[in-house]
């Protein structure tokens, strides 16, 4: 067999979703089904715009918050706190017993402690002179 290795920085939508079906199938096959469902949340304003929002999935009774962004002018409300309830909320609905998020901002780890998740990873210097943290919470149905 003749092969060839690539290194791309534009792989094709079709080839990734590929790779997520392997990976899927694969994983399947060694721990049973992920059952793996996107979960949004999101904050409007008056004009329907997106203010704040949570993006990630839930899988393997876990839910995983990939993205967290609230819009500056809301801030030191609480938003963040309020998203996070949410999520956690639908994920206990759909089963799940725990939550993870990762972040290199300092103020929003501090925020999302404050919310009862704990360290329980740091990767330093990502980006250099920051630290990566994974924190985790147990999830009550």
């Amino acid at each position: 067999m003749n092969m060839t290795l690539e290194t791309t920085a534009d792989p094709s939508p079709k080839e990734l979703a590929f790779l997520g079906e392997r990976l899927s199938a694969f994983n399947d096959s060694d721990v049973g089904t992920a059952n793996r469902q996107a979960l949004a949340v999101f904050v409007r304003d008056e004009r329907r715009a997106v203010v704040g929002g949570i993006s990630g999935y839930t899988a393997w009774g876990w839910l995983y918050v990939q993205w967290l962004w609230v819009d500056e002018r809301l801030r030191g409300r609480h938003m963040a706190g309020r998203m996070l309830d949410a999520a956690e909320q639908e994920a206990v609905a759909r089963g799940c017993h725990g939550a993870l998020i990762d972040t290199f901002n300092h103020q929003a780890a501090k925020v999302y402690e404050r919310q009862g998740y704990r360290p329980f990873g740091v990767l330093p210097d990502f980006p250099v002179g920051r630290a990566r943290v994974f924190l985790q919470k147990k999830l009550l149905a």
